[in-house]
């Protein structure tokens, strides 16, 4: 592990902690700030040797030298709501969320009442010099509540000559009350100078549904953890995501579902992308507590290496202390069907087209998933071109929701 890459930046934070805290306003998010300012101090960024992160080496991302602009602080919350739950259910020993509590540059907390509108968050990465982002959401989703979340993460201009180098952290905690419904969406559209470290933390209560799609079309690295702990009886959670890499790019989603208590129902779809020399990663592990009797589980990993030397890792995992439950896992990895390029070459479809068409099928499903509509279409129309290599740009943005 190269300790002095966590130094330098704990460093940083105790050269400017005054200046921080002094434009936060906000007691207890400072101090969280100085708790995992120790804790970072004392277990450093995770190493390949961590089970959760044994695909992706964070070191190496951290060792670059980004700017981070410490006197641009946007915090948007209601105090009583961060008083109450910020950190609560994230967990400040994983070494991102760690340094993300620590420099967390822009906050927003959401009180979730009744029925909200749909509420998108488009966070444009702008700029002609190399720094690094930290962005912080808290959801609150009181009883009886229900909303569509989306955040969407794109770069101003998506041609690698062009762009400055990002690195963004992101933790999104979430706290739903009993009978509470959310969909979350994180669409990710970046570049080849983008990395990106995502950690969501969900606490579930009573007879609540959670769905969270996670749709990484681009970017250089894309980094996902998410974290749910069913702790009300009768909630199900819905798990899917989609991956597209290539040239050298590397996704990595690890997932935890903890069913805590009987009742409850988890359901996860996986699908990645890989070709020329990218890797991706998936790594799920379904966790049932003794006493979680009546749980219902499953977890689906479906993965195409579209080149010989594009590279996938998979790892599901089922652990499990009730006898009265119904679980399964499976992954798979392999190749363009040759037999159906076959016969559609023979159907006059160009190879090329032909293998676009079949990446395309194998998308579908997770795509489909969605509930909304237009961005169900939106999405389908935005993937095809991806796998065309067609940039999609209307006037001020990469992608539209």
């Amino acid at each position: 592990m190269k300790l002095e890459n966590k130094n330098e930046y704990i460093q940083l934070y105790r050269d400017n902690a005054d200046a921080i805290k002094s434009l936060t306003a906000n007691d207890a998010i400072n101090a969280m700030r100085d708790m995992v300012c120790q804790t970072l101090d004392m277990c450093g960024f995770p190493s390949r040797k961590v089970e959760r992160y044994k695909y992706t080496d964070v070191n190496a991302v951290m060792a670059y030298d980004y700017g981070v602009d410490l006197k641009h602080l946007a915090i948007n919350a209601d105090d009583c709501i961060v008083n109450k739950y910020y950190g609560t259910v994230a967990d400040i020993t994983d070494g991102i969320t760690a340094l993300n509590t620590m420099l967390v540059q822009d906050f927003t907390a959401y009180n979730i009442k009744g029925e909200m509108p749909v509420l998108t968050i488009t966070n444009h990465l702008r700029g002609s010099i190399d720094q690094m982002r930290n962005r912080r959401l808290l959801i609150v989703m009181e009883p009886n509540s229900e909303a569509s979340i989306r955040i969407v993460d794109a770069v101003a201009d998506k041609e690698q000559n062009k762009a400055a180098k990002f690195l963004t952290t992101q933790v999104v905690e979430i706290v739903m009350g009993d009978n509470s419904h959310l969909d979350l969406y994180e669409l990710t559209e970046l570049n080849d100078q983008c990395s990106r470290f995502s950690n969501v933390y969900v606490r579930v209560g009573r007879d609540c549904t959670f769905r969270h799609n996670n749709l990484c079309l681009t970017g250089k690295l894309n980094r996902s953890m998410v974290n749910v702990g069913l702790a009300g009886e009768n909630s199900e959670v819905w798990l899917n995501g989609l991956a597209i890499a290539d040239d050298t790019q590397h996704v990595d989603v690890n997932t935890l579902v903890d069913h805590q208590v009987q009742g409850c129902q988890s359901h996860e779809l996986y699908k990645y992308i890989v070709d020329d020399q990218a890797v991706g990663a998936f790594a799920g592990k379904i966790l049932v507590r003794e006493g979680a009797q009546k749980t219902i589980s499953d977890e689906v990993n479906q993965n195409i290496c579209a080149s010989n030397d594009a590279r996938m890792y998979a790892q599901p995992m089922l652990e499990i202390y009730a006898d009265d439950v119904r679980c399964s896992h499976g992954s798979t990895v392999g190749k363009l069907d040759e037999t159906a390029l076959f016969y559609m070459r023979q159907r006059g479809i160009p190879l090329a087209q032909a293998r676009i068409l079949l990446m395309q099928a194998f998308a579908a499903e997770v795509i489909d998933q969605l509930k909304s509509t237009s961005l169900r279409d939106r999405m389908h129309l935005v993937t095809a071109k991806r796998l065309q290599g067609v940039a999609d740009k209307c006037s001020d943005c990469n992608i539209c929701v």
